[in-house]
Formats: structure tokens, C-alpha cells, sequence
């Protein structure tokens, strides 16, 4: 499947923040949508989480941007971010739809946590880069 994802887009261009770069982004979009895991292996019912979401990261703290929307996957339980760049990402969903997922790339990195429950989900994240750290919350559509 090919994803026409062609990176972050700022959500609230007015506000004024620092800007950052794609890598930390990045990060901050993988640090937004990790998840604790609480089974070793996916069930039949993690598959019920399967398929794109639609990403909304919101920054509470810290010098990122204020907002970001990205794209991720969910397959067999394992969650991977769509877009491009050298990201390591890296997270699972449970059964019950509790999420984590760790991210970094170069000297950035990030934790992010949550819940997927019909379809939506919710949570928050919180990252570390050159910049300093950000935290904030993440919302999340399916489709």
C-alpha cells in the first residue's frame, strides 16, 4: 500500500514558536503515539485497530511547533509512522487498545501513550532534542 504522506503539516501557522527540524517532527509524532504493551504477542483482537489513523500532536510544553498532523499504521498490533526520513519507530497496541510507541531519530527522542478505542484515540506524549523538551497530547482517527 502507498501512502501519497508527504510530511507534517503546521496546523496554526500563526502562532510563533521555534522551529525545529523534520528529524525532532518526527520524533515528536512517534513519541505522541506510544503505547504500553500489555500482552508478549498480538491477538486476533489487536487487529481490530488495523489500518491507517490520522494523527493530531498538540504541544502543551516546550519549544516544538504548536500542532502537527501525521499518518501511522497499524498492523497484526505493530504501529509504524508513514512518512520519510531516517525515524526509528517502534510500537505496539494491545488487545484492550492500550498503545505505546517509542521514536528517535539522530539525538532526538520520544515516548508517547494512550488508548484506541471505535475508531478513535487519545493520549500523550511527551520528547527530548537539541531544542529541549516538548510534551503534549495526541488525538487519533481511523481511515
Amino acid at each position: 500500500m502507498q501512502s501519497s504522506y508527504a510530511g507534517p503539516t503546521k496546523v496554526c501557522p500563526t502562532k510563533t514558536r521555534v522551529a525545529i527540524s523534520h528529524s525532532v517532527r518526527a520524533v515528536t509524532l512517534a513519541t505522541v503515539f506510544a503505547v504500553t504493551i500489555f500482552a508478549a504477542t498480538p491477538s486476533a483482537d489487536a487487529a481490530s485497530f488495523d489500518g491507517q489513523w490520522s494523527l493530531q500532536v498538540t504541544t502543551r510544553s516546550g519549544p516544538c511547533d504548536q500542532s502537527y498532523r501525521y499518518s501511522v499504521m497499524i498492523r497484526g498490533g505493530y504501529v509504524s509512522y508513514m512518512g520519510s526520513g531516517s525515524v526509528n519507530a517502534s510500537g505496539r497496541v494491545s488487545p484492550s487498545g492500550q498503545v505505546s510507541v517509542s521514536v528517535s531519530s539522530g539525538a532526538q527522542s520520544g515516548h508517547g501513550s494512550g488508548r484506541l478505542s471505535g475508531g478513535r484515540g487519545a493520549g500523550t506524549w511527551r520528547g527530548q532534542g537539541p531544542s529541549g523538551t516538548c510534551s503534549g497530547v495526541w488525538s487519533a482517527v481511523q481511515g
